[in-house]
């Protein structure tokens, strides 16, 4: 049975949120959410009944604010407003992402500055538990005037429109909420601009890139342990009067990270004495540094992400306790652009030294290894090509992480002149995350084959049990065979999270909370 939840909105935090993307919850509104939107509600009948021209609630949207809509048609602006933005292209949008859409949506109108009816509210959260995904193409959407179009293909289907699905079947809105016992709303004035201003998806597609990214974080940690100890490493880089010296959280956290990890390796004995290397590479020796940065960046957008999926971010602004509405852009979606081209350029560094970690392990003349980490070489090609392919993907990865944000182009007649593109810049981490879940995948492969190379020595204990969760699954390369089945499971475990529990006994690995 999922756990419940019980949604105050405006107080969702980092951890509800991990939980009700990767293993699902029921979500009920709270009393008092309800006792607040109802008495929005009523102000939003006496805004109307005043007879004062009020954008989006008696106007035009857009360009034609100015154009005054009769009362006896508010219904038909709010429907009309709707069926008109749903313009999206592409591919559905996962369902996973649509979940926390739906969730964010309601969040945010919950909190009564929207001025939508609880009824509204309830419908989101009613297709929630009946497992009914409003079908929403993943491209149309610049930001700003918040995610219009795949919120209004989101809204489509709770006015009986759009497409859903509904128990693995794609149907016409109206059928899904049939099927599910459901019925659609007709939308009052000004919830049709409510539902469909806002950055509830690009900051959703943020959030999800978020935690996957946080799991590739914590999964480099371990490879690339594993990979220093392979290459006979030494640990004296993580030295904690170094990173002290410096003084950044990230890199501090991960000098322990990496001490706690070598901790007990015999292979790191039996080279402390008569080493003749002075200093290891930086892709080894710097590995604090750099996965540091990262960490404090996606700390960093975690905040700000957090921050925007509590947030009111549509347009007006409707204050209840005097019965106005305010203009403002709360819909621009800058700080999730941002915030997702900083995570686009940490999560492209982790995929970027663990290639060239990667690279050492099959040069023979820096890791001391059979070359490309395969006995008979030369008849065996080894990792050879797998190398290849992960320099593929982090060069890749080089052009993706380009920043959106600084993109803009004029939409709406001039009117939106500047606008954040948060929504490509949030979903194009996902790409990111699985050209680096990739790499990742293969340097696990590889680290572990070079630890074996090593035996009868051994790691630490929780190097060796990383080391076991990959050999359950994946044998010794000991001639060439079909390498991509290899890498799929690799990659399986990484998503899955098994690094991270296969070192568990041993450490806490740092997450994308503030330390």
């Amino acid at each position: 049975m999922s756990e419940n939840l019980v949604l105050h909105p405006g107080q969702l935090d980092l951890a509800t949120l991990r939980r009700f993307v990767f293993e699902g919850m029921d979500v009920t509104l709270s009393p008092e959410a309800q006792a607040t939107l109802a008495a929005a509600a009523r102000s939003v009948e006496r805004i109307v009944a005043g007879g004062a021209a009020v954008y989006g609630v008696n106007t035009g949207f857009g360009k034609l604010a100015k154009t005054r809509i009769p009362d006896d048609r508010l219904r038909d602006l709010q429907r009309n407003l709707v069926l008109s933005h749903a313009a999206g292209i592409g591919k559905p949008l996962p369902e996973r992402v649509v979940r926390l859409i739906m969730l964010l949506k309601a969040n945010g109108l919950g909190r009564g500055f929207s001025g939508v009816r609880p009824e509204v509210v309830q419908l989101l959260l009613d297709m929630l538990a009946k497992g009914l995904i409003p079908v929403i193409p993943e491209k149309g959407s610049v930001g700003a005037s918040g995610d219009l179009a795949p919120l209004a293909h989101m809204t489509a289907v709770l006015i009986g429109e759009g497409e859903a699905f509904y128990k693995g079947e794609r149907l016409p809105g109206a059928a899904a909420l049939k099927a599910a016992g459901l019925a659609p709303v007709v939308l009052g004035p000004k919830e049709g601009l409510a539902l469909l201003n806002g950055t509830q998806v690009s900051t959703s597609l943020a959030i999800i890139a978020l935690f996957d990214a946080e799991r590739l974080f914590q999964a480099a940690l371990v490879t690339g342990s594993l990979t220093l100890d392979a290459a006979r490493g030494t640990d004296a880089p993580f030295d904690p009067r170094l990173h002290t010296l410096r003084g950044q959280q990230g890199q501090i956290e991960c000098a322990a990270v990496y001490r706690k990890l070598m901790e007990g390796s015999a292979i790191r004995s039996s080279h402390e004495v008569d080493d003749e290397r002075v200093q290891d590479p930086y892709c080894l020796r710097c590995q604090p540094q750099v996965m540091g940065a990262a960490l404090d960046s996606l700390r960093h957008a975690a905040r700000v992400l957090l921050i925007e999926a509590n947030a009111v971010s549509d347009n007006p602004i409707h204050f209840p306790d005097t019965d106005e509405m305010i203009s403002g852009g709360n819909f621009h979606a800058e700080p999730v652009a941002i915030a997702a081209d900083l995570m686009a350029i940490a999560v492209s560094e982790i995929g970027a030294i663990a290639e060239r970690r990667l690279a050492l392990l099959v040069d023979p003349g820096m890791s001391g290894l059979p070359p490309f980490l395969v006995n008979d070489s030369g008849v065996n090609s080894g990792f050879m090509i797998a190398q290849v392919t992960a320099a593929a993907l982090a060069s890749e990865n080089k052009t993706l992480a380009h920043p959106a944000s600084v993109d803009s182009l004029p939409t709406s007649a001039n009117q939106e002149d500047h606008v954040s593109m948060a929504t490509f810049a949030a979903r194009r981490v996902t790409d990111i995350n699985d050209n680096v879940r990739t790499i990742l995948g293969i340097e696990y492969l590889a680290a572990v084959q070079g630890l074996d190379f090593l035996a009868p020595l051994t790691s630490s204990q929780p190097l060796a049990q990383a080391a076991a969760a990959l050999r359950e699954h994946v044998s010794f390369f000991a001639q060439d065979r079909l390498f991509t089945p290899d890498m799929e499971k690799a990659n399986a475990l990484i998503a899955a999270g098994a690094l991270n529990t296969a070192v568990a006994g041993a450490l806490s690995l740092p997450t994308v909370e503030a330390a």
